[in-house]
């Protein structure tokens, strides 16, 4: 039994360098409204096709000393981290979950926080094919993997006996009251400061979490995500000099990287 849960969790890790590889290049096109399909993978700084062999997760950015082949320009540390930890985090939920429903739900979710994660950091867009994709993924997947939550708890038997509705109540409740509670800050510092503190984007993204993991899950993330932010926000803008008036935060990183922690806590 330990042998085949070790050797599916392996499967997952490399379907997940894989997928890490994908997400690499929606981090860098779908900012820019670019195709993720078609042109094939080019150098972004001499626009030359990647060959498939220079295009192995981990593998070829290592032979390649972290240099294009052709124009000798220096690749991102981004991609073999986007791969790396999106491998190791389908291995730990493959490892808990096996290859079920709730195994496919988490390494979904943070496959999409991943990116998004990456995505805010580079250019402070959180792409709406992740969130808004992906909060419509979280509400259809409650149907079939319990969300154990409020609305469970206070309406087990859920409609007519079918405890699928309070799955799915919970999830609605999960996208719908944190992030509620998100937008309603930022227009209330809008009102306040006169200049916009946060973007829809952000609110999207715990919409997004708040469909998979429910109301408790999402309210953790929140916390843990405006604590970090707030703190090592503030750090980087002191150490960095940097003017508190114009610098923009990219809180959906620590919102990502908060959601992919409450995740693996299984809160």
């Amino acid at each position: 039994m330990l042998d085949a849960r070790l050797l599916e969790a392996c499967l997952a890790l490399l379907f997940g360098l894989l997928i890490g590889s994908f997400l690499n290049v929606c981090v860098y096109r779908l900012p820019q409204d670019l195709s993720v399909v078609r042109p094939r993978s080019y150098c972004p700084a001499c626009s030359h096709p990647i060959a498939w062999y220079d295009n192995v997760p981990l593998l070829s950015f290592a032979l390649l000393r972290g240099r294009c082949r052709h124009c000798k320009a220096t690749i991102s540390v981004r991609y073999p981290v986007v791969e790396l930890m999106t491998g190791v985090l389908f291995f730990v939920f493959v490892w808990r979950l096996g290859p079920s429903l709730a195994g496919v739900k988490f390494c979904l979710l943070s496959a999409l926080l991943v990116g998004l994660t990456f995505a805010d950091l580079e250019a402070r867009i959180l792409p709406d094919e992740f969130t808004l994709g992906g909060a419509a993924a979280g509400l259809v997947l409650a149907w079939f993997v319990p969300i154990d939550d409020i609305a469970q708890m206070l309406w087990p038997a859920g409609l007519h006996g079918n405890p699928r509705w309070a799955w799915l109540a919970d999830s609605l409740l999960g996208a719908i009251v944190p992030a509620l509670f998100l937008w309603f800050g930022g227009w209330l510092y809008l009102k306040l400061r006169q200049r916009e503190g946060l973007g829809l984007g952000d609110v999207k993204l715990v919409v997004m979490v708040g469909a998979f993991l429910g109301l408790h899950g999402a309210l953790l993330m929140l916390i843990g995500g405006s604590l970090a932010g707030s703190l090592i926000g503030y750090a980087y803008i002191r150490f960095t000099h940097q003017d508190p008036a114009t610098y923009e935060l990219p809180f959906g990183t620590f919102l990502g990287l908060a959601g992919i922690a409450v995740s693996l806590m299984g809160f």
